[in-house]
């Protein structure tokens, strides 16, 4: 038996500091069974090349559980290794035989890229879990002895020979007290199908039974189904990333979204595609789901892969915060793994992999709203808010989203920025020479006004979502002598002032009376009440609220910053009296002081009614009165 003490080397201590710092224990599974992937993809590589002779076999990688022993096994039958090669790859911790492996064959042979590599520390990852570990192992070089290493988690270490039959590797992890959730069935499976899902090489963990058909042999024509023991293999080594696009329909695409969110029962609305290998190596496939108004937060996010080994669904370093609203699998072994938040925002490789994944998806809504506008536009309302959130917060995709970003119209129509703005910058360009884009949040609350827009042969748009406040804000800044203005923001002809207006039918003695009237129905704090010239077949009543206050109040409810002041504030409306109307001369003319006030009253009610500020008790009585005056 020979002893010796495990070589930790100083100058290897600083890249394991700050390339592997393991901050969850269940990554040791992880670890271990893409290490023993690994394995199998050298021998495959070696044999490929004809370094390594003879019949593979089977090249499964097996994950066994012993409760009894206290021992959880990785099992596999690839490269193995001799006494020499676990005193140089397990005993000198960080030297990773990946790495050495990949620089040693890259100029041989393709298939080396699908070493996942860079685990220089994953092996220790075990004592995170183990007591003690054991390694058997024998090598696929002929003559080889095999050898059996252990290790209790000290600097001390033994190693003999022994016999073993088969080729590759078991690690024995003799499980701690403090973490025999490890032993448990149902936790292993949890991990590898977190972890390992679509590794290369078949994982084996256990059996499960299967129900299949077989030929009756007592009837010809009737098919029996018989109960079959089959092996429980937690991967798919050939997910949809890794193959052509060519070689895919879009039910491929399809089922493998649903393999990705077996809980989601609707299907994507389209995906793309992502096959990058210079200047980094990048695969991958995102999907658009529908995204609701209601922007929740994503639940089922995008997964991160190296080399198809699991590496985490919290990407929002790695790709721009917008794109964090799509579904998927990005892989690329250029991320560096185990890694801190702030290593990611620094590495040059991660900024440039987001920006690349940026401008593919960009694209792909280009290429899509060129190929088939009425398909584009149907699908619009489910993917409105991810365009807005990425124009938003990104200034290249703001300036490739401008040739497909839509506007809808009340209509039911849909404009592209330039086309919107060539509709109606000839009836919309107010006396200043400013184009005025009317808009609606709401149909049916603000109908009123969009009619009398209408009347006027104008255009109203519709914005409904919740990030639209900030939207607004951005295109006002980006397009040209363009101002948007809610449509009850105002009086139609005062939003988009044309000319002076035309004199009042009132006098300024009548207008204070009216005041007067009007303060005795209204609270002085809720509005502002003022006189106007409309013409005789607007509203003799009109409560708007100004454009700017209520623009501010809705970006504070959505957490603009610096606005929370405004959220602060109370709701300021004006009442605008229609001077000009014939309802008005009525009231003003009305002898009998009740009378008056009652048609003041409820004139001033119906145009709150419009505005669903008539509630409760206001509205009760206001129902009554009516009848009263019906």
């Amino acid at each position: 038996m020979q002893t010796g003490k495990i070589n930790v080397q100083t100058e290897n201590i600083f890249p394991i500091i700050k390339k592997f710092l393991y901050s969850d224990h269940e990554i040791f599974l992880r670890e271990l069974v893409s290490n023993a992937v690994d394995a199998t993809q050298k021998l495959k590589t070696l044999s490929a090349i004809g370094e390594a002779s003879g019949d593979l076999g089977n090249l499964k990688v097996e994950v066994v559980i012993d409760k009894e022993a206290k021992t959880l096994t990785i099992k596999d039958s690839g490269i193995g290794m001799t006494a020499e090669d676990i005193e140089k790859y397990i005993t000198q911790i960080a030297f990773s035989g990946a790495e050495e492996f990949v620089e040693k064959y890259k100029d041989k042979t393709s298939e080396v890229n699908a070493i996942i590599g860079h685990f220089g520390l994953g092996f220790y990852s075990a004592f995170m879990v183990a007591k003690k570990v054991e390694i058997f192992s024998l090598s696929f070089k002929e003559g080889s002895k095999a050898v059996r290493w252990e290790c209790d988690g000290s600097p001390d270490y033994t190693i003999e020979e022994l016999e073993k039959a088969e080729r590759g590797t078991n690690i024995v992890l003799h499980i701690a007290d403090d973490s025999e959730e490890f032993l448990e069935q149902y936790r292993i499976q949890e991990l590898l199908s977190k972890y390992c899902k679509f590794l290369p090489v078949e994982i084996k963990f256990g059996t499960k039974k299967e129900i299949k058909k077989a030929d009756d042999k007592n009837d010809a024509t009737k098919e029996a189904e018989v109960e079959v023991e089959i092996d429980n293999i937690i991967n798919n080594p050939n997910p949809a990333w890794t193959k052509k696009p060519a070689d895919l329909t879009d039910e491929d695409y399809k089922k493998f979204y649903h393999e990705l969110y077996p809980m989601s029962f609707e299907d994507p609305l389209f995906n793309i595609h992502l096959n990058v290998d210079y200047p980094f190596n990048l695969t991958g496939i995102l999907y658009f789901p529908r995204i609701k108004k209601s922007f929740e937060t994503q639940k089922d996010k995008i997964q991160l892969y190296s080399n198809q080994v699991f590496v985490t669904d919290s990407v929002e370093n790695i790709v721009p915060d917008f794109l964090t609203l799509l579904r998927g699998v990005i892989d690329s072994p250029d991320i560096p793994l185990n890694v801190s938040r702030s290593y990611l925002q620094s590495d040059s490789s991660v900024k440039k992999i987001s920006g690349h994944i940026t401008k593919k998806v960009a694209d792909k809504l280009e290429e899509l709203f060129k190929k088939d506008r009425s398909d584009f536009e149907s699908k619009w309302e489910d993917i409105k808010i991810f365009v807005q959130y990425g124009m938003l917060s990104d200034e290249k995709f703001y300036d490739k989203a401008q040739k497909f970003a839509l506007l809808k119209s009340t209509s039911g129509k849909y404009f592209t920025l330039e086309e919107y703005a060539e509709r109606v910058k000839p009836i919309q360009t107010n006396k200043d020479n400013r184009i005025v884009y009317l808009y609606t949040t709401n149909l049916e609350e603000q109908h009123s006004f969009i009619e009398t827009a209408k009347e006027r042969g104008y255009d109203v748009l519709l914005f409904d979502s919740p990030i639209d406040s900030h939207y607004i804000n951005q295109l006002e800044s980006k397009l040209k002598d363009t101002t948007f203005v809610r449509v009850d923001a105002d009086t139609i002809d005062k939003i988009i002032k044309k000319e002076e207006a035309q004199p009042s039918k009132i006098s300024e003695e009548e207008q204070k009376k009216l005041q007067q009237i009007i303060e005795e129905i209204v609270a002085k704090e809720k509005f502002s009440i003022v006189f106007e010239s409309l013409s005789e077949k607007d509203s003799p009543i009109l409560i708007t609220k100004p454009e700017f206050m209520r623009r501010m109040k809705d970006m504070s409810a959505m957490g603009g910053g610096g606005m929370a002041f405004y959220g602060t504030m109370p709701e300021m409306h004006n009442l605008v009296v229609n001077g000009n109307h014939p309802l008005i001369s009525k009231i003003l003319k009305e002898t009998n002081i009740d009378k008056q006030k009652q048609l003041g009253k409820q004139t001033v009610d119906l145009a709150m009614l419009s505005q669903g500020l008539l509630k409760g008790e206001e509205l009760t009585k206001f129902i009554k009165r009516s009848v009263e005056l019906i």
